[in-house]
């Protein structure tokens, strides 16, 4: 069967918190509070303007997921549109499944013309994610990210 993608529903939160705790823990090493991360989850799927969540499924089964949230730019009198929490299972990797993803957040900003474009931030030691999303158009920014965090 093939992989669909289709907009999260809060029925996918426990599959979104399993993927997030996996991402978090395979890309910086890190560990998340599961009840914290369970709570964003849930509130992210109730209210769309928090993020967007998508999933890649085949057979029922969730392959894959991404997210964005939106920035707005007074310089550029638009929205861009942050993917985030991108993880796509192990044994899925290599099939495109991120590729499609990918696709379908770009089609849905496409198509609203208040989005100018699409950004995402990426761990320097990634390099195999650097050369993913290189390989699907995206370029490097001319920006580092700094933060203060926890507050």
């Amino acid at each position: 069967m093939a992989v669909t993608i289709r907009q999260a529903t809060p029925a996918d939160a426990p599959v979104i918190v399993e993927f997030n705790l996996r991402m978090a823990h395979e890309t910086e090493d890190k560990g998340l509070d599961p009840e914290v991360l369970a709570a964003g989850v849930r509130a992210a799927l109730a209210d769309p303007v928090k993020a967007v969540y998508y999933v890649a499924e085949e057979d029922g089964v969730i392959l894959g997921q991404a997210s964005f949230t939106r920035e707005w730019s007074d310089w550029r009198n638009g929205w861009l549109w942050w993917l985030q929490s991108v993880y796509v299972l192990p044994q899925a990797r290599r099939r495109g499944i991120f590729r499609a993803l990918y696709e379908r957040i770009y089609q849905e900003a496409r198509r609203d013309a208040e989005v100018i474009g699409l950004r995402l931030y990426v761990e320097r030691a990634n390099q195999v994610a650097q050369q993913t999303y290189l390989g699907l158009g995206m370029e490097w920014a001319p920006y580092l990210i700094l933060q203060r965090y926890p507050l």
